[in-house]
C-alpha cells in the first residue's frame, strides 16, 4: 500500500485547473522543468536552515506544490496529446532531481548524521530506478510500496515541519531517519521483485 493509490482522486480535483492551463498553451514539460526548478530553489534555502530553522517549513509547503504540479503534467501530457520522448526524460530526471534536492537539505539538521542524509538521498534515486527498469524487462513502470515517491514526500515533510516549528530533534528523529532508508530499501527490493514477477507470469 502506498499513497499513490490516492493519484486518481488528487488528479480529479486538479483537472479544472490543468485544463485551463491548457487552454493558456501552458506545456507539460514546462510543468515539469518548472517543478525541478523550484525543487533546486527551495531545497536550497532550506539549506540555510542551520541558521533560521523556520526556512525548513518552506519544505512541506513545496512538496504540496510538487505533488500538484506532478499531477498536472502527467495529465497535460496525457489528456492534451502533449506527450513526447523528452518529455519522459524530463519527468524521470526531474523527480530525481527534485529528490535529491530536498533531502539534502537535512545536512543542516544537527540530529541527523550527514552519513544518514546521504544515504536516504542514494535510496531515494535507488527507489525511482528500481520502478524505471520494468519497462526495460518487459514489464510495467513500477510504483509498488511501501515508501514510494508519494510516501516519501510526506515523510520529509513531515520531519521538516517537525524542525521548523522548533521541536526538540533528538536521537528519535535519528531512527527514525533509518526506518525510513530501510523502508526504502524494501522498496527497491519489491519492485524488483514485481517486475520479475509481471515478466514471468
Amino acid at each position: 500500500m502506498s499513497l499513490y493509490a490516492l493519484k486518481p482522486k488528487f488528479q480529479n480535483l486538479l483537472r479544472p485547473l490543468t485544463d485551463s492551463l491548457a487552454r493558456r498553451g501552458v506545456t507539460a514539460n514546462q510543468v515539469t522543468l518548472f517543478a525541478a526548478g523550484g525543487s533546486i530553489v527551495v531545497g536550497a534555502l532550506a539549506g540555510l536552515g542551520m541558521f533560521v530553522r523556520p526556512l525548513f517549513l518552506m519544505i512541506p509547503l513545496w512538496l504540496f506544490i510538487r505533488m500538484a504540479l506532478n499531477a498536472i503534467d502527467g495529465m497535460l501530457a496525457r489528456e492534451h496529446r502533449q506527450k513526447s520522448t523528452l518529455g519522459a526524460y524530463l519527468n524521470e530526471l526531474g523527480d530525481i532531481v527534485s529528490d535529491v534536492a530536498l533531502v539534502l537539505p537535512f545536512l543542516a539538521a544537527p540530529a541527523l548524521m550527514p552519513a544518514d542524509v546521504w544515504l536516504f538521498a542514494l535510496t531515494a534515486v535507488i527507489v525511482e530506478s528500481a520502478g524505471l527498469i520494468g519497462p526495460l524487462v518487459g514489464a510495467s513502470r513500477r510504483y509498488d510500496g511501501p515508501f514510494g515517491k508519494s510516501d516519501r514526500a510526506l515523510a520529509l515533510g513531515a520531519f521538516a515541519l517537525w524542525i521548523g516549528i522548533g521541536l526538540p530533534v533528538g536521537a528519535i528523529a535519528a531512527w527514525l531517519w533509518r526506518l525510513l532508508i530501510l523502508l526504502s530499501i524494501m522498496t527497491a527490493v519489491r519492485r524488483v521483485y514485481a517486475g520479475i514477477a509481471e515478466t514471468d507470469s
